[in-house]
């Protein structure tokens, strides 16, 4: 073969190839941790989001065979046409992530609605199942009912007779389900602590119900584990009740969830705070000792506001385990088959990312006053979500951290485009430290 003679030169690149070296280095400054992003950069992402919501938006007051009725309208996580794996259904966990980039006039009685779907699902099933589909009810998913009770006390005063009506029902979900000790809600089982669960008493399906579907940290064996982040989600519900007992007067009701919750606080610490380590673990209480498996949840203490100055500190410092180019590793980064059983693919692991868990710890680190650390874990998970789209037009429901370029790693269903909280969560950053930078 014949070699072109370049006479010196080098051979002219094409036009795509050129294409492609200009999105590289466009990658390349985009990443760079001294390059702040400013309104026109988020943009055109935050366009595509606005005129999204429509997509997700679903109404269907009537049961549907299996697709429950609902008295309000409600998001779906995702729509695509061409993926085959469609939602009609409302889901518990999504939906609180969802609406935290929609906390405005605009939007009040979606977000309102949407909550109320909530609750009245407990009403009718005396659980807010994971999702509203009758084959779901058995199961529900992260408790997150109190807090977003209060976002929207907080932003819409919808009144005092509101805020009762959804407290009252939030205690009995407490009461009912998250402390149940026998089917169909059999979840606190040790020492005032609860697990996650599922009425087939499977493990697998316990793990769904952590909303980490799947993820190492339970070694497939979720019913064995006391949870780290479901009883940091209990200790903000007896502090959440605390609160609303102050509201309406109620001194002493306060000082029992008060000592409720500073009695989970105790025995967290006692049985999942490891000092050498700085982090808290999942605790295995059938074996009697404390997960390997370093994840996120370590930070769900620290967003609950029940960590002291020093294990804060220890907090920040574990952060250097998890941090990556775009942003927080689910878990740190031992090589994946030192602690997984089985083939089951875990896409709540590195070198996954998460929007959910990037707002739970920003939140936690703003909550104790380390700013710069919050912006910075926000500014590179938006760099991630914003260069994703940029390349490709969409948003994704996790995102590669370590290698922003790459697909991120696959789970045990096919990866969703959209996506619902990655839209909401990218919204409520760009507004905090874009619009507000605080």
């Amino acid at each position: 073969m014949a070699i072109k003679q370049t006479h010196g030169k080098l051979p002219l690149k094409q036009p795509k190839a050129l294409a492609q070296d200009a999105k590289q280095f466009m990658s390349r400054l985009l990443f760079r941790p001294d390059t702040p992003l400013h309104m026109e950069d988020v943009a055109a992402a935050r366009e595509y989001i606005h005129r999204y919501w429509a997509q997700l938006e679903r109404f269907h007051p009537k049961d549907d065979e299996s697709l429950l009725g609902l008295p309000k309208p409600y998001l779906v996580p995702s729509y695509s046409e061409h993926t085959g794996f469609d939602y009609n259904e409302l889901y518990y966990w999504d939906s609180y992530f969802m609406v935290q980039g929609m906390l405005d006039s605009e939007h009040e009685e979606l977000v309102t609605g949407i909550l109320e779907n909530l609750l009245a699902l407990f009403a009718r099933f005396k659980v807010v199942p994971n999702a509203s589909r009758t084959y779901l009810t058995g199961r529900s998913q992260p408790p997150f009912l109190t807090t977003f009770i209060f976002d929207i006390y907080q932003e819409f005063d919808p009144g005092d007779e509101w805020l009762k009506l959804a407290m009252d029902i939030a205690k009995q979900e407490y009461a009912v389900v998250w402390n149940g000790q026998k089917k169909p809600n059999e979840r606190l089982v040790h020492k005032g602590l609860s697990r996650y669960y599922d009425i087939n008493y499977l493990h697998d399906l316990a793990e769904a119900e952590s909303g980490w579907d799947m993820t190492p940290r339970f070694g497939r064996k979720a019913l064995n584990y006391l949870p780290v982040d479901l009883n940091a989600l209990l200790y903000k519900y007896e502090t959440d009740f605390a609160r609303y007992a102050r509201i309406v007067g109620d001194k002493r009701d306060a000082a029992k969830w008060d000592d409720a919750a500073e009695q989970r606080k105790k025995t967290m610490k006692s049985l999942m705070w490891d000092r050498l380590r700085g982090m808290y673990f999942d605790y295995d209480y059938k074996r009697g000792k404390r997960s390997g498996v370093a994840s996120l949840a370590t930070f769900f203490p620290m967003w609950a506001g029940m960590v002291d100055k020093s294990e804060a500190e220890a907090l920040v410092k574990a952060l250097r385990r998890f941090e990556n180019k775009g942003g927080l590793a689910t878990t740190d980064s031992l090589p994946m088959g030192q602690y997984v059983m089985g083939a089951m693919p875990t896409q709540w692991a590195y070198p996954n990312g998460w929007a959910p868990l990037h707002y739970i710890v920003i939140k936690a680190l703003e909550r104790y006053g380390y700013h710069k650390d919050a912006k910075r874990i926000a500014t590179k998970w938006l760099k991630t979500n914003l260069h994703w789209y940029n390349q490709h037009g969409v948003f994704l429901e996790k995102y590669n951290v370590v290698s922003p370029d790459k697909p991120p790693a696959k789970g045990v269903y096919p990866s969703q485009e959209g996506f619902g909280w990655t839209n909401g969560v990218f919204e409520r950053l760009c507004q905090d430290y874009i619009d507000r930078p605080l």
